[in-house]
């Protein structure tokens, strides 16, 4: 994949900023607020290795804006997270959690570290010590936080406990993505790609495009890549051609099943060497001629470098950031439409929000409600961006973006500076 460090993501994010500020008119002051992170904290902690040494790690939690209600957002924990990294991750879950209208600002953690390289007990023994640091402006009224890159329902589960552990008492709600078990809600788990399929089959309607039989490809088969792909293959009849993870791709014409390509890499660790498929690169992924593509890996894979030899119709953002200001361009000057990530992938902060309502009330709700709730919520949301962007005559990420800052520009005139 190119690599994520040669574009500053908090830099794009402030330019996203800044093209709907001149837009809409905002005033100076406004504008800098929105260019600002609320908090952020920086933490140096030990942690007992396997053979009893010590290391220390790096970790950040941004809180960005809370304006609209207590943050939300991730943590992930990889070798590269830097601040600014997190910092454009917590603005961009602002913007999102204001696309879709739930009540929460945006926030985002991370850990310098090779997960891969950990035991369990030393991902457990990091987790804690983690959530220990930033327990302080953590909690289900103030910052929520959720999965995210090589992260999953366990290390969710490690944070509440230890949470719960200082506070005397289980608070379910002060992550979310967790097990069932604790308090986790049903859909959770694909509602990232579940969402992003919504909003492409939205996409294919007003484009013309049958999804049945329709071309896809899917840079990323995590969590989120892996879900989108089986739900547009299983439930909407496309053809996914090509996949990929760190290691590399694979290509095949005449069409791949995604469950059997899931069972080949928890066999194997990668897709790469599925039987019956042609090795390709992460950046020749893209580049393939396809209906449909989904950028689901690493941000700033879409640049303006590449940006002119993507070739497909619909692109659905299902990670963070994957396309740069100047690459938005040249997309919508080719005619690509893209779904940006505040909307596209915005279904998993929507069930998240699903799951910490159940935990506030302690009632939970059957799959097919969630669902049915995730989709009237994706299937609402792009349908208001889309008469932005037909309104202003805008590419669809300015328009999530107008919708988006707009609201959280509402909250905070209303609410005023204090004192």
């Amino acid at each position: 994949m190119a690599s994520a460090s040669t574009v500053n993501p908090f830099e794009t994010a402030k330019k996203q900023v800044d093209i709907v500020a001149d837009l809409i008119g905002l005033e100076a002051g406004t504008r800098e607020v929105l260019k600002h992170p609320k908090r952020e904290l920086t933490v140096n902690f030990p942690v007992r290795m396997d053979d009893n040494s010590y290391r220390v790690y790096t970790g950040y939690r941004v809180q960005y804006n809370m304006a609209r209600g207590p943050t939300k957002g991730g943590i992930r924990y990889h070798p590269q997270v830097t601040l600014d990294e997190v910092r454009a991750l917590a603005a961009w879950m602002t913007w999102k959690c204001a696309v879709v209208n739930i009540p929460y600002g945006g926030a985002k953690g991370g850990v310098v570290c090779d997960p891969k390289h950990l035991s369990k007990g030393e991902l457990e023994r990091l987790t804690r010590r983690f959530a220990s640091e930033i327990a302080p402006i953590i909690g289900p009224e103030m910052d929520i936080p959720a999965p995210d890159v090589y992260t999953d329902g366990q290390t969710m589960a490690w944070i509440m406990d230890t949470y719960s552990m200082q506070k005397g008492y289980s608070v379910p709600g002060v992550v979310t993505g967790k097990p069932i078990s604790l308090g986790g809600s049903e859909g959770r788990g694909e509602a990232t790609g579940r969402g992003c399929a919504y909003v492409i089959r939205e996409a294919a309607k007003d484009l013309g495009l049958r999804v049945k039989g329709a071309t896809v490809a899917v840079q990323g088969f995590g969590n989120v890549g892996s879900s989108a792909a089986k739900i547009l293959h299983d439930e909407q009849g496309a053809r996914i051609v090509a996949l990929s993870d760190v290691q590399g791709g694979i290509y095949a014409p005449d069409g791949l099943n995604p469950h059997a390509v899931e069972a080949h890499r928890i066999r194997t660790g990668s897709v790469v060497g599925f039987p019956g498929a042609q090795a390709i690169s992460n950046e020749e992924l893209l580049e393939r001629s396809v209906d449909i593509l989904v950028p689901a890996a690493l941000e700033s894979q879409i640049t303006d470098r590449n940006a002119d030899r993507i070739d497909a119709k619909i692109l659905g953002e299902g990670a963070n950031g994957p396309t740069t200001p100047a690459a938005d361009r040249v997309l919508y000057e080719k005619g690509v439409w893209v779904l940006p990530d505040v909307l596209a992938n915005a279904g998993g902060v929507t069930v998240s929000y699903f799951e910490w309502a159940q935990n506030i009330q302690g009632f939970y709700w059957p799959l097919a409600e969630v669902n049915a709730r995730l989709e009237r919520v994706m299937v609402g949301s792009y349908r208001e961006v889309e008469k932005v962007a037909s309104a202003r005559k805008v590419h669809r990420r300015t328009a999530a973006y107008v919708l988006a800052i707009q609201r959280v520009v509402d909250a905070m005139r209303e609410r005023g500076i204090y004192p």
